[in-house]
């Protein structure tokens, strides 16, 4: 995968848009650090691009729920537990 700095993609767009067809994927940094992920589309698949990407984003969401809950020692609560959170949450939510 190519490293592109916002310098280069700023001062060489064109260059880089062609590069990008032929490499499908470059990484942006600011820094040094990642900042975003240009992906090549093609009218034919943008919509599935998008909605891969935004299934991407949910599954590494739920991910992460599911490491804090580990790490809060809520990923082993019973079903009633649950339930009494819930009406709890609904409760103070009412206020």
């Amino acid at each position: 995968m190519h490293f592109v700095t916002a310098r280069e993609l700023r001062n060489k767009t064109a260059q880089l848009w062609k590069r990008l067809a032929v490499e499908n994927e470059m990484v942006v940094t600011v820094n040094g650090h990642p900042v975003a992920l240009l992906t090549a589309v093609s009218e034919q698949n943008f919509e599935q691009m998008v909605r891969s990407l935004r299934r991407a984003r949910a599954l590494l969401a739920v991910s992460a729920l599911q490491q804090a809950s580990l790490k809060r020692g809520t990923a082993n609560l019973s079903q009633k537990e649950i339930e009494t959170e819930i009406q709890l949450s609904r409760r103070n939510r009412k206020r």
